[in-house]
Protein backbone atom coordinates (compact mmCIF):
# COMPACT_ATOMS: atom_id res chain seq x y z
CA UNK A 1 0.00 0.00 0.00
CA UNK A 2 1.26 3.47 -0.89
CA UNK A 3 1.52 5.57 2.31
CA UNK A 4 1.70 8.89 0.43
CA UNK A 5 -1.43 11.06 0.85
CA UNK A 6 -3.67 11.55 -2.15
CA UNK A 7 -3.25 15.12 -3.37
CA UNK A 8 -3.32 17.15 -6.57
CA UNK A 9 -1.90 20.27 -4.93
CA UNK A 10 -2.93 23.83 -5.73
CA UNK A 11 -3.66 24.72 -9.34
CA UNK A 12 -0.66 26.31 -11.04
CA UNK A 13 -1.69 29.24 -13.22
CA UNK A 14 0.00 30.09 -16.51
CA UNK A 15 1.86 33.35 -15.98
CA UNK A 16 0.36 35.83 -18.41
CA UNK A 17 1.39 39.47 -18.42
CA UNK A 18 -0.95 41.71 -16.45
CA UNK A 19 -3.54 43.91 -18.14
CA UNK A 20 -5.66 46.52 -16.34
CA UNK A 21 -9.12 47.66 -17.47
CA UNK A 22 -10.28 50.85 -15.75
CA UNK A 23 -13.22 53.13 -15.32
CA UNK A 24 -12.50 56.11 -13.10
CA UNK A 25 -11.07 54.70 -9.85
CA UNK A 26 -12.42 51.20 -10.47
CA UNK A 27 -9.98 48.76 -12.09
CA UNK A 28 -10.00 45.10 -13.06
CA UNK A 29 -6.72 43.21 -13.54
CA UNK A 30 -6.40 40.22 -15.86
CA UNK A 31 -3.31 38.04 -15.92
CA UNK A 32 -0.22 38.60 -13.82
CA UNK A 33 -1.46 36.10 -11.25
CA UNK A 34 -4.70 38.02 -10.61
CA UNK A 35 -7.90 36.02 -9.94
CA UNK A 36 -9.79 34.83 -13.03
CA UNK A 37 -12.23 37.56 -14.08
CA UNK A 38 -15.93 36.93 -14.84
CA UNK A 39 -17.43 38.67 -17.86
CA UNK A 40 -20.88 38.86 -19.44
CA UNK A 41 -22.59 40.66 -22.32
CA UNK A 42 -25.88 42.51 -22.70
CA UNK A 43 -28.52 41.45 -25.22
CA UNK A 44 -30.44 44.72 -25.26
CA UNK A 45 -30.49 47.16 -28.15
CA UNK A 46 -27.58 49.39 -27.15
CA UNK A 47 -29.33 52.39 -28.71
CA UNK A 48 -31.86 52.02 -25.86
CA UNK A 49 -29.59 53.54 -23.24
CA UNK A 50 -31.92 53.05 -20.27
CA UNK A 51 -32.66 49.37 -20.97
CA UNK A 52 -28.98 48.67 -21.56
CA UNK A 53 -27.88 50.48 -18.40
CA UNK A 54 -30.43 48.52 -16.36
CA UNK A 55 -29.20 45.20 -17.74
CA UNK A 56 -25.56 46.17 -17.16
CA UNK A 57 -26.48 47.04 -13.57
CA UNK A 58 -28.17 43.63 -13.13
CA UNK A 59 -25.17 41.79 -14.57
CA UNK A 60 -22.74 43.75 -12.41
CA UNK A 61 -24.88 43.16 -9.32
CA UNK A 62 -24.82 39.43 -10.11
CA UNK A 63 -21.01 39.57 -10.20
CA UNK A 64 -19.94 40.35 -13.77
CA UNK A 65 -16.68 42.26 -13.42
CA UNK A 66 -16.62 43.43 -17.04
CA UNK A 67 -19.72 43.86 -19.22
CA UNK A 68 -19.56 43.91 -23.01
CA UNK A 69 -22.10 45.82 -25.08
CA UNK A 70 -22.76 45.69 -28.83
CA UNK A 71 -21.70 48.83 -30.72
CA UNK A 72 -22.97 48.24 -34.23
CA UNK A 73 -24.69 51.42 -35.42
CA UNK A 74 -24.22 55.19 -35.08
CA UNK A 75 -27.20 55.25 -32.72
CA UNK A 76 -25.62 52.58 -30.53
CA UNK A 77 -22.28 54.43 -30.49
CA UNK A 78 -23.98 57.69 -29.57
CA UNK A 79 -25.84 55.96 -26.72
CA UNK A 80 -22.66 54.66 -25.05
CA UNK A 81 -21.82 57.92 -23.17
CA UNK A 82 -25.42 58.10 -21.91
CA UNK A 83 -25.22 54.48 -20.74
CA UNK A 84 -21.97 55.23 -18.93
CA UNK A 85 -23.44 58.35 -17.30
CA UNK A 86 -26.55 56.49 -16.17
CA UNK A 87 -24.44 53.70 -14.64
CA UNK A 88 -22.26 56.20 -12.80
CA UNK A 89 -25.34 57.92 -11.38
CA UNK A 90 -26.50 54.52 -10.10
CA UNK A 91 -23.10 53.89 -8.52
CA UNK A 92 -22.30 51.07 -10.96
CA UNK A 93 -18.70 51.53 -12.03
CA UNK A 94 -18.22 48.24 -13.87
CA UNK A 95 -16.01 48.78 -16.96
CA UNK A 96 -17.78 48.57 -20.33
CA UNK A 97 -16.28 46.72 -23.30
CA UNK A 98 -17.40 47.78 -26.78
CA UNK A 99 -17.99 44.89 -29.20
CA UNK A 100 -17.16 45.99 -32.76
CA UNK A 101 -17.66 44.22 -36.09
CA UNK A 102 -17.46 45.52 -39.68
CA UNK A 103 -17.77 49.26 -38.97
CA UNK A 104 -15.93 49.78 -35.70
CA UNK A 105 -13.23 51.91 -37.34
CA UNK A 106 -15.91 54.36 -38.49
CA UNK A 107 -17.88 54.45 -35.25
CA UNK A 108 -14.84 55.02 -33.05
CA UNK A 109 -13.68 57.89 -35.27
CA UNK A 110 -17.11 59.45 -35.73
CA UNK A 111 -18.25 59.25 -32.09
CA UNK A 112 -15.28 60.16 -29.87
CA UNK A 113 -17.55 60.18 -26.81
CA UNK A 114 -18.13 56.46 -27.36
CA UNK A 115 -14.39 55.80 -27.69
CA UNK A 116 -13.77 57.59 -24.39
CA UNK A 117 -16.69 56.13 -22.41
CA UNK A 118 -15.71 52.55 -23.15
CA UNK A 119 -13.01 50.97 -21.00
CA UNK A 120 -11.94 48.42 -23.60
CA UNK A 121 -12.54 47.55 -27.26
CA UNK A 122 -13.19 44.09 -28.69
CA UNK A 123 -11.95 43.75 -32.28
CA UNK A 124 -12.60 40.71 -34.49
CA UNK A 125 -9.86 40.70 -37.14
CA UNK A 126 -12.04 38.54 -39.39
CA UNK A 127 -14.68 41.29 -39.58
CA UNK A 128 -12.70 44.47 -40.25
CA UNK A 129 -12.57 44.19 -44.03
CA UNK A 130 -10.54 42.40 -46.70
CA UNK A 131 -7.09 42.94 -48.16
CA UNK A 132 -5.64 46.44 -47.86
CA UNK A 133 -8.95 47.72 -46.50
CA UNK A 134 -8.69 45.22 -43.63
CA UNK A 135 -5.24 46.48 -42.69
CA UNK A 136 -6.32 50.13 -42.83
CA UNK A 137 -9.49 49.55 -40.80
CA UNK A 138 -7.64 47.56 -38.17
CA UNK A 139 -4.97 50.25 -37.93
CA UNK A 140 -7.62 52.95 -37.43
CA UNK A 141 -9.13 51.07 -34.49
CA UNK A 142 -5.74 50.49 -32.88
CA UNK A 143 -4.87 54.16 -33.36
CA UNK A 144 -8.03 55.18 -31.48
CA UNK A 145 -7.19 52.71 -28.70
CA UNK A 146 -3.69 54.18 -28.41
CA UNK A 147 -4.99 57.76 -28.40
CA UNK A 148 -7.51 57.06 -25.63
CA UNK A 149 -5.19 54.63 -23.80
CA UNK A 150 -7.72 51.81 -23.99
CA UNK A 151 -6.85 48.09 -23.91
CA UNK A 152 -8.09 45.80 -26.67
CA UNK A 153 -9.34 42.24 -26.86
CA UNK A 154 -8.44 40.72 -30.18
CA UNK A 155 -11.16 38.12 -30.49
CA UNK A 156 -11.11 35.73 -33.42
CA UNK A 157 -14.13 33.56 -34.05
CA UNK A 158 -14.65 30.23 -35.78
CA UNK A 159 -17.63 31.61 -37.69
CA UNK A 160 -15.92 34.74 -39.02
CA UNK A 161 -12.37 33.67 -39.70
CA UNK A 162 -10.15 35.71 -42.04
CA UNK A 163 -10.62 33.84 -45.33
CA UNK A 164 -7.37 35.12 -46.87
CA UNK A 165 -5.43 33.77 -43.92
CA UNK A 166 -7.27 30.46 -44.05
CA UNK A 167 -6.50 30.12 -47.76
CA UNK A 168 -2.82 30.85 -47.13
CA UNK A 169 -2.57 28.20 -44.43
CA UNK A 170 -4.41 25.67 -46.60
CA UNK A 171 -1.89 26.26 -49.38
CA UNK A 172 0.98 25.80 -46.94
CA UNK A 173 -0.61 22.63 -45.62
CA UNK A 174 -1.09 21.21 -49.11
CA UNK A 175 2.66 21.52 -49.69
CA UNK A 176 3.49 19.41 -46.62
CA UNK A 177 4.71 15.87 -47.08
CA UNK A 178 2.18 14.81 -44.43
CA UNK A 179 -0.68 17.32 -44.61
CA UNK A 180 -2.79 18.05 -41.53
CA UNK A 181 -6.48 17.26 -41.55
CA UNK A 182 -8.88 20.14 -42.27
CA UNK A 183 -9.86 20.60 -38.63
CA UNK A 184 -6.23 21.03 -37.56
CA UNK A 185 -5.75 23.67 -40.25
CA UNK A 186 -8.81 25.56 -39.02
CA UNK A 187 -7.50 25.46 -35.45
CA UNK A 188 -4.12 26.76 -36.58
CA UNK A 189 -5.82 29.53 -38.55
CA UNK A 190 -7.56 30.73 -35.38
CA UNK A 191 -4.32 30.79 -33.41
CA UNK A 192 -2.35 32.42 -36.23
CA UNK A 193 -5.01 35.09 -36.75
CA UNK A 194 -4.93 36.02 -33.06
CA UNK A 195 -1.13 36.08 -32.81
CA UNK A 196 -0.52 37.94 -36.07
CA UNK A 197 -3.17 40.52 -35.20
CA UNK A 198 -1.62 41.07 -31.76
CA UNK A 199 1.83 41.50 -33.32
CA UNK A 200 0.37 44.02 -35.79
CA UNK A 201 -1.31 45.94 -32.97
CA UNK A 202 1.99 46.17 -31.10
CA UNK A 203 3.76 47.35 -34.26
CA UNK A 204 1.15 50.13 -34.48
CA UNK A 205 1.99 51.30 -30.97
CA UNK A 206 -0.45 49.43 -28.72
CA UNK A 207 1.46 48.22 -25.63
CA UNK A 208 1.67 44.47 -25.21
CA UNK A 209 0.13 44.77 -21.76
CA UNK A 210 -2.99 46.30 -23.34
CA UNK A 211 -3.86 43.19 -25.36
CA UNK A 212 -6.05 40.19 -24.48
CA UNK A 213 -6.63 37.31 -26.89
CA UNK A 214 -9.60 35.05 -27.43
CA UNK A 215 -10.41 32.39 -29.99
CA UNK A 216 -14.06 31.41 -29.78
CA UNK A 217 -15.32 28.07 -31.09
CA UNK A 218 -18.47 26.06 -30.38
CA UNK A 219 -16.88 22.62 -29.82
CA UNK A 220 -15.21 21.61 -26.56
CA UNK A 221 -12.29 19.69 -28.10
CA UNK A 222 -11.53 22.56 -30.48
CA UNK A 223 -11.62 25.00 -27.55
CA UNK A 224 -9.12 22.96 -25.55
CA UNK A 225 -6.75 22.43 -28.50
CA UNK A 226 -6.77 26.07 -29.63
CA UNK A 227 -6.17 27.52 -26.17
CA UNK A 228 -3.42 25.04 -25.36
CA UNK A 229 -1.66 26.25 -28.50
CA UNK A 230 -2.25 29.92 -27.70
CA UNK A 231 -1.01 29.47 -24.13
CA UNK A 232 2.19 27.81 -25.37
CA UNK A 233 2.93 30.51 -27.96
CA UNK A 234 2.23 33.81 -26.17
CA UNK A 235 1.99 35.44 -22.76
CA UNK A 236 -1.04 37.64 -23.41
CA UNK A 237 -3.97 37.18 -21.00
CA UNK A 238 -6.49 34.74 -22.50
CA UNK A 239 -10.28 35.09 -22.44
CA UNK A 240 -12.01 31.67 -22.37
CA UNK A 241 -15.45 30.68 -23.52
CA UNK A 242 -17.44 28.66 -26.00
CA UNK A 243 -19.36 30.71 -28.51
CA UNK A 244 -22.88 29.52 -29.29
CA UNK A 245 -22.67 27.16 -26.30
CA UNK A 246 -26.43 26.62 -26.43
CA UNK A 247 -29.39 26.68 -24.07
CA UNK A 248 -30.02 25.23 -20.65
CA UNK A 249 -28.12 22.19 -19.46
CA UNK A 250 -26.36 21.69 -22.82
CA UNK A 251 -24.80 25.14 -22.74
CA UNK A 252 -23.84 24.82 -19.08
CA UNK A 253 -22.31 21.36 -19.49
CA UNK A 254 -20.39 22.22 -22.66
CA UNK A 255 -19.02 25.45 -21.22
CA UNK A 256 -18.07 23.82 -17.94
CA UNK A 257 -16.34 20.91 -19.66
CA UNK A 258 -14.18 23.10 -21.92
CA UNK A 259 -13.45 25.93 -19.51
CA UNK A 260 -12.88 23.52 -16.63
CA UNK A 261 -10.23 21.49 -18.47
CA UNK A 262 -8.31 24.63 -19.41
CA UNK A 263 -8.53 26.18 -15.95
CA UNK A 264 -7.28 22.91 -14.45
CA UNK A 265 -4.23 23.26 -16.72
CA UNK A 266 -3.68 26.82 -15.53
CA UNK A 267 -4.91 28.39 -18.77
CA UNK A 268 -7.31 31.33 -18.73
CA UNK A 269 -7.39 34.77 -17.14
CA UNK A 270 -11.00 35.75 -17.79
CA UNK A 271 -14.11 33.73 -18.72
CA UNK A 272 -17.59 34.12 -20.09
CA UNK A 273 -20.27 31.42 -20.18
CA UNK A 274 -22.27 32.28 -23.32
CA UNK A 275 -25.71 30.82 -22.60
CA UNK A 276 -28.69 31.30 -24.86
CA UNK A 277 -31.38 32.57 -22.46
CA UNK A 278 -34.65 30.71 -22.16
CA UNK A 279 -37.60 32.79 -23.48
CA UNK A 280 -38.03 35.46 -20.84
CA UNK A 281 -35.08 34.02 -18.94
CA UNK A 282 -32.66 35.91 -16.72
CA UNK A 283 -29.47 37.09 -18.45
CA UNK A 284 -27.61 36.93 -15.14
CA UNK A 285 -27.75 33.12 -15.23
CA UNK A 286 -24.54 33.02 -17.26
CA UNK A 287 -22.76 35.08 -14.59
CA UNK A 288 -23.83 32.67 -11.85
CA UNK A 289 -22.65 29.66 -13.87
CA UNK A 290 -19.25 31.27 -14.50
CA UNK A 291 -18.89 32.01 -10.81
CA UNK A 292 -19.87 28.48 -9.87
CA UNK A 293 -17.29 27.01 -12.26
CA UNK A 294 -14.55 29.04 -10.58
CA UNK A 295 -15.83 28.43 -7.07
CA UNK A 296 -16.32 24.67 -7.38
CA UNK A 297 -12.79 24.40 -8.78
CA UNK A 298 -11.44 26.26 -5.78
CA UNK A 299 -10.17 29.23 -7.80
CA UNK A 300 -12.41 31.94 -6.34
CA UNK A 301 -15.29 32.37 -3.89
CA UNK A 302 -18.33 34.48 -4.76
CA UNK A 303 -21.22 33.35 -2.60
CA UNK A 304 -21.86 30.73 0.09
CA UNK A 305 -22.42 27.31 -1.43
CA UNK A 306 -25.26 25.02 -0.43
CA UNK A 307 -24.47 21.32 -0.14
CA UNK A 308 -27.64 19.28 -0.65
CA UNK A 309 -28.28 15.59 -1.21
CA UNK A 310 -29.91 14.43 -4.47
CA UNK A 311 -32.80 12.69 -2.73
CA UNK A 312 -33.79 9.03 -2.77
CA UNK A 313 -36.54 6.73 -1.55
CA UNK A 314 -35.80 7.83 2.01
CA UNK A 315 -36.76 11.42 1.15
CA UNK A 316 -40.29 11.11 -0.13
CA UNK A 317 -41.06 14.68 0.96
CA UNK A 318 -39.91 17.56 -1.23
CA UNK A 319 -39.42 19.76 1.81
CA UNK A 320 -35.62 19.51 1.88
CA UNK A 321 -35.47 20.35 -1.85
CA UNK A 322 -37.60 23.43 -1.31
CA UNK A 323 -35.50 24.46 1.69
CA UNK A 324 -32.21 23.99 -0.20
CA UNK A 325 -33.52 26.10 -3.10
CA UNK A 326 -34.86 28.75 -0.73
CA UNK A 327 -31.59 28.99 1.20
CA UNK A 328 -29.49 29.17 -1.99
CA UNK A 329 -31.68 31.98 -3.34
CA UNK A 330 -31.56 33.79 0.01
CA UNK A 331 -27.75 33.62 0.13
CA UNK A 332 -27.34 34.99 -3.40
CA UNK A 333 -29.86 37.76 -2.82
CA UNK A 334 -27.98 38.84 0.29
CA UNK A 335 -24.51 38.84 -1.29
CA UNK A 336 -24.61 42.40 -2.73
CA UNK A 337 -25.11 43.59 0.87
CA UNK A 338 -22.99 40.98 2.63
CA UNK A 339 -20.02 41.32 0.26
CA UNK A 340 -18.93 44.63 1.80
CA UNK A 341 -20.43 44.15 5.26
CA UNK A 342 -19.16 40.64 6.06
CA UNK A 343 -15.73 39.91 4.52
CA UNK A 344 -15.14 36.18 3.96
CA UNK A 345 -18.83 35.20 3.94
CA UNK A 346 -18.49 34.12 0.29
CA UNK A 347 -16.49 31.07 1.47
CA UNK A 348 -19.19 29.84 3.85
CA UNK A 349 -20.69 26.37 3.27
CA UNK A 350 -24.26 25.50 4.19
CA UNK A 351 -25.61 21.93 4.18
CA UNK A 352 -29.29 21.10 3.69
CA UNK A 353 -29.66 17.33 3.92
CA UNK A 354 -32.73 15.14 3.56
CA UNK A 355 -32.31 12.16 5.90
CA UNK A 356 -30.28 10.54 8.67
CA UNK A 357 -27.87 8.57 6.42
CA UNK A 358 -25.47 11.36 5.42
CA UNK A 359 -27.31 14.31 6.89
CA UNK A 360 -25.60 14.69 10.27
CA UNK A 361 -22.14 13.99 8.84
CA UNK A 362 -22.44 16.48 5.98
CA UNK A 363 -23.96 19.05 8.32
CA UNK A 364 -21.00 18.71 10.70
CA UNK A 365 -18.55 19.21 7.83
CA UNK A 366 -20.28 22.42 6.74
CA UNK A 367 -20.05 25.75 8.56
CA UNK A 368 -23.74 25.47 9.28
CA UNK A 369 -26.09 22.66 8.35
CA UNK A 370 -29.47 21.08 8.94
CA UNK A 371 -30.41 17.41 8.71
CA UNK A 372 -34.07 17.11 7.86
CA UNK A 373 -36.06 13.98 8.67
CA UNK A 374 -36.50 11.40 5.92
CA UNK A 375 -39.50 9.17 5.40
CA UNK A 376 -40.56 7.35 8.60
CA UNK A 377 -37.96 9.27 10.66
CA UNK A 378 -38.78 11.33 13.73
CA UNK A 379 -40.08 14.78 12.64
CA UNK A 380 -37.13 16.70 14.05
CA UNK A 381 -34.27 18.56 12.32
CA UNK A 382 -30.97 18.97 14.19
CA UNK A 383 -28.89 22.03 13.28
CA UNK A 384 -25.09 21.92 13.36
CA UNK A 385 -22.92 25.03 13.69
CA UNK A 386 -19.15 24.77 13.24
CA UNK A 387 -19.39 21.00 13.66
CA UNK A 388 -21.45 21.05 16.85
CA UNK A 389 -25.12 20.20 17.23
CA UNK A 390 -26.74 23.34 18.65
CA UNK A 391 -30.52 23.15 18.37
CA UNK A 392 -33.26 20.87 17.05
CA UNK A 393 -36.05 22.41 15.00
CA UNK A 394 -39.60 21.08 14.85
CA UNK A 395 -42.97 22.12 13.51
CA UNK A 396 -44.17 24.19 10.57
CA UNK A 397 -41.59 27.00 10.73
CA UNK A 398 -38.38 25.00 10.24
CA UNK A 399 -37.49 26.92 7.04
CA UNK A 400 -37.96 30.36 8.56
CA UNK A 401 -36.14 29.41 11.77
CA UNK A 402 -33.18 27.90 9.92
CA UNK A 403 -32.87 30.97 7.67
CA UNK A 404 -32.79 33.16 10.79
CA UNK A 405 -30.07 30.92 12.28
CA UNK A 406 -28.01 31.29 9.08
CA UNK A 407 -28.38 35.08 9.13
CA UNK A 408 -27.41 35.29 12.81
CA UNK A 409 -24.40 33.06 12.15
CA UNK A 410 -23.21 35.33 9.33
CA UNK A 411 -23.55 38.44 11.49
CA UNK A 412 -21.78 36.83 14.44
CA UNK A 413 -18.91 35.14 12.60
CA UNK A 414 -18.15 37.44 9.69
CA UNK A 415 -19.22 40.68 11.36
CA UNK A 416 -16.77 39.88 14.14
CA UNK A 417 -14.03 39.30 11.56
CA UNK A 418 -14.65 42.79 10.16
CA UNK A 419 -14.39 44.35 13.63
CA UNK A 420 -11.05 42.58 14.17
CA UNK A 421 -9.72 43.95 10.85
CA UNK A 422 -10.70 47.51 11.80
CA UNK A 423 -9.45 47.30 15.38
Amino acid sequence: MNDAPMSVGPLKRRQARAMTVRWQDHSVVMGGGAPVVVQSMTNTDTADAIATAIQVKDLARAGSELVRITVNTPAAAEAVPAIRDQLDRMGVHVPLVGDFHYNGHKLLQQVPGCAQALSKYRINPGNVGAGRRRDDNFAQMIEVACRHEKPVRIGVNWGSLDQDLLARLMDTNAARSNPWDAQSVMREALVTSALESAARAESLGLPGNAITLSAKVSNVQDLVAVYRSLAARCDYPLHLGLTEAGMGSKGIVASTAGIGVLLQEGIGDTIRVSLTPEPGGDRTREVVVAQEILQTMGLRAFAPLVVACPGCGRTSSTFFQELASSIQSFLREQMPIWRSRYPGVESMQVAVMGCVVNGPGESRHADIGISLPGADEAPVAPVFVDGERTVTLKGERIAEEFQAIVENYVQRRYGAAQHVEHA
